[in-house]
């Protein structure tokens, strides 16, 4: 298992375009993804979960990598965050 920790540099959060393409990037990669904001977790393929977290610019949030090839998935998903969050 990895996680790493992010902090959102989008003005308007984990919003609906941003929540269906992490959707969709955490479907394509062989581990499962989970994102914790405070005491909720959710998996990062599920749209709705992911946008009723209520994420916003500058909230930080960890995200799990487990099972699969953690190390290419842990690496695209700090890219994904980084190019569109």
């Amino acid at each position: 298992m990895k996680t790493f920790e992010y902090t959102i540099k989008d003005e308007l959060g984990i919003h609906a375009r941003p929540a269906g393409m992490l959707a969709k990037t955490a479907k394509a990669l062989d581990s499962e993804i989970s994102i914790t904001k405070g005491e909720k977790t959710v998996g990062a393929v599920k749209l709705m979960a992911l946008m009723g977290l209520g994420v916003k610019c500058g909230d930080t949030i960890t995200v799990t990598i487990n099972g699969g090839d953690e190390d290419a998935s842990e690496k695209a998903m700090k890219q994904f965050f980084e190019s569109n969050l």
